[in-house]
């Protein structure tokens, strides 16, 4: 099962789900029919079909969360040293420019953990640990910045042509001297 912003459900989503699954073994207790509870619950009537089946087999602690799907690749121990090594810059670790992509730090991951992920799982584990991607401003290394400001204050003011009209204007959508 996929979740939105990659990455599964957090512990309280989890718990949630868990309680919403123990109402629903409350209700096959009671005999309630699969579709009622579904609609009851506001869940699909097949996520009911399965809980119900699961619940006759092994009662109620069948329907009990497992934790997490699966562990994640790099613990968060490992993370934090990622999280350094990244800190660091893409030049320390022998590439020519300052633009880490997600293809550089899958090499990262492989040459200083020895573990490879794909390049989708490393996007989403960047995401959840709160990274965001982000392009750099194409800018001059020679750029003065106190001159472009200045100029963006005082000359384009002056160069830039207002928006409206000072007289009035015209409904029509063709000029009137092309009639």
């Amino acid at each position: 099962m996929r979740y939105p912003q990659g990455g599964g459900l957090t512990a309280e989503r989890r718990a949630f789900r868990e309680q919403i699954r123990m109402q629903a073994a409350e209700s096959f207790a009671l005999g309630h029919d699969n579709a009622t509870i579904a609609k009851q619950l506001r869940v699909s009537v097949r996520s009911v079909q399965r809980w119900h089946q699961a619940w006759e087999h092994d009662g109620t602690p069948a329907l009990a969360s497992m934790g997490q799907a699966s562990r994640p690749k790099l613990s968060e121990a490992l993370f934090e040293v990622l999280e350094q090594e990244l800190a660091r810059g893409p030049v320390a670790q022998g590439w020519p420019d300052q633009t880490w992509t997600l293809a550089r730090i899958k090499t990262l991951i492989g040459r200083r953990f020895h573990k490879s992920m794909t390049l989708s799982a490393i996007a989403q584990m960047l995401h959840r640990h709160g990274f965001s991607h982000q392009v750099p401003a194409r800018r001059a290394t020679e750029r003065d910045e106190d001159a472009v400001t200045g100029w963006v204050k005082e000359t384009w003011p002056q160069v830039e042509t207002p928006w409206r009209r000072s007289g009035p204007g015209c409904a029509s959508k063709t000029r009137p001297g092309s009639r």
